[in-house]
């Protein structure tokens, strides 16, 4: 085991041994805290002062993830693929599959008959290609002038648990701090009183797929900056009412003696996630106070349930998360993540993704134009998005009306709004059977991920989030944090800010 560099541990940790060694823990020093190190938040002090310790001018100050898990079908939501209709049934060329591994769902199949979707799509003329939006999402149609649709996004892993885990963490290992993580230990918090990393579950009738806490957690990364998932029934964060009997005075002098427990203890060991969890109290204090307000939705005008619907009345429906992050918005803070399950439609899909749409299409639309109205929609990236696609074949029995579609990593479907990203159009292109990312002339293409080597037109899973830290003023390549003796980056070795979606 390597030892630590003593000099690197000290400059990491005095400010925070000054903080609750010195003080009475107040929020005050809290906030000054922020101002001792740029290094304790990842950031390179050869960065000019002019942005604020960070790399360079951010485009956007906060960023909503809204993850579809279980994989929605690019080809009935956003990838039109006209074509398709003619070739329905026929079984998918060798040409396009070309050796691809696929799932054992579906490689026992004897064939893998083309399935075009039994949608209609409408193109919105917003550019020279025009943006196609299904008819399951009307609402976020009514937004298509302000989306940035990537048709080109791909990944390696093929089945969900290392799927979500890669783009997530940037790793198909578990072990590796969220995306959420990274941008906390990058960006600070710009609210004391609520945690940098907001976490939200929406309700589906279609939960199959898990979600480990690990797709929010902060890895080998100092606990405090794991995300904390709110909660829509009982307590919005567990524990955060005092229990009968106790006063939040009797609270108060509880935390002061296990400060001073735990300070003996740092003083002994030298462990920083004992400080982290001096933090965490704190701010566990701090928020009995501050999330009960925030999940207030009381106070609310009839408007804005009018622009989100009725169901935002209902706790826990993703219009009640998204305009619960539009209130963490508005409150400061910076990484917001809602988890729509659901989206993995082996069989069934038009059954299940009609009511998948219907859950996620009003909400979404209104979070863009409610932070429009706001004036905040500059200044907030939204990513809409899952962890790969599904296949152009026929999982099972060949249905024009009811039918299934396996994983598909090779080609996807993203969009993006809002903090500095293009508007209304589209990126990337992929062929006539929407199986294969495309050269411009329709022929296919095979991308690789890697530092050097990224191909126009393309969105690895890494470009993704290089281009998300690139729209908050941080550079992938320089934000790392040293464990077992090697710099981590949430890009690992690979990335590339894809700049032609960027305004």
């Amino acid at each position: 085991m390597q030892t630590p560099d003593p000099l690197r541990e000290f400059d990491l940790n005095v400010t925070r041994r000054q903080l609750f060694g010195r003080s009475a823990l107040g929020l005050g020093t809290a906030a000054m805290a922020q101002l001792f190190n740029d290094e304790s938040f990842g950031v390179d002090k050869t960065s000019t002062a002019s942005h604020g310790g960070l790399h360079h001018a951010p485009k956007a100050k906060r960023v909503i993830y809204l993850f579809m898990s279980g994989g929605p079908s690019h080809h009935d939501l956003w990838d039109y693929k006209p074509k398709m209709q003619e070739m329905y049934g026929q079984n998918l060329p060798d040409h396009i599959r070309d050796g691809q591994r696929i799932t054992g769902m579906t490689a026992g199949q004897k064939t893998h008959p083309v399935c075009p979707t039994k949608y209609k799509f409408t193109k919105h003329e917003n550019n020279a290609e025009g943006l196609w939006v299904s008819e399951l999402l009307p609402h976020t149609a009514t937004v298509a002038k302000d989306l940035c649709v990537v048709h080109s996004t791909y990944t390696e892993a093929i089945n969900h648990d290392p799927a979500i885990t890669y783009i997530q963490t940037g790793s198909q290992i578990p072990g590796r701090p969220s995306l959420g993580s990274w941008l906390s230990y990058g960006l600070g918090t710009m609210n004391e009183n609520l945690p940098g990393y907001v976490v939200m579950h929406a309700k589906t009738k279609f939960a199959e797929q898990s979600l480990f806490g690990r797709l929010w957690g902060s890895g080998f990364m100092p606990s405090e900056y794991q995300g904390t998932l709110m909660r829509s029934q009982g307590d919005p964060v567990l524990f955060l009412s005092n229990p009968k009997g106790v006063s939040s005075k009797d609270r108060r002098a509880q935390l002061d003696a296990l400060a001073l427990l735990n300070q003996e203890q740092y003083s002994r060991f030298a462990d920083p996630e004992i400080l982290s969890r001096i933090k965490q109290h704190e701010m566990a204090y701090r928020m009995q106070s501050s999330v009960p307000e925030l999940m207030d939705l009381s106070k609310e005008d009839d408007k804005t349930f009018d622009l989100y619907g009725e169901e935002a009345r209902d706790p826990g429906s993703f219009a009640a998360c998204c305009l619960n992050a539009r209130r963490l918005a508005q409150r400061g803070v910076r990484n917001i993540q809602i988890f729509h399950r659901g989206w993995d439609a082996h069989g069934n899909l038009p059954r299940e993704h009609e009511s998948q749409c219907k859950d996620i299409d009003k909400g979404s639309a209104a979070l863009i134009k409610d932070l429009k109205r706001l004036g905040m929609l500059d200044e907030t990236l939204i990513v809409w998005g899952g962890e790969f696609g599904r296949t152009a074949y026929c999982q099972g029995g060949l249905n024009k009306d009811n039918y299934g579609r396996d994983h598909h990593p090779r080609c996807f479907s993203v969009w993006m709004a809002g903090g500095g990203i293009k508007s209304g159009i589209t990126y990337g292109k992929t062929d006539d059977y929407g199986y294969n990312i495309a050269h411009p002339d329709g022929t296919p293409m095979r991308p690789k991920p890697g530092k050097e080597k990224w191909t126009p037109g393309t969105m690895h899973i890494h470009d993704l989030n290089a281009t998300i830290l690139h729209l908050l003023g941080i550079d992938h390549r320089k934000l790392t944090y040293r464990y077992q003796g090697r710099d981590f980056r949430l890009t690992d070795i690979h990335g590339h800010v894809v700049k032609d979606i960027l305004a």
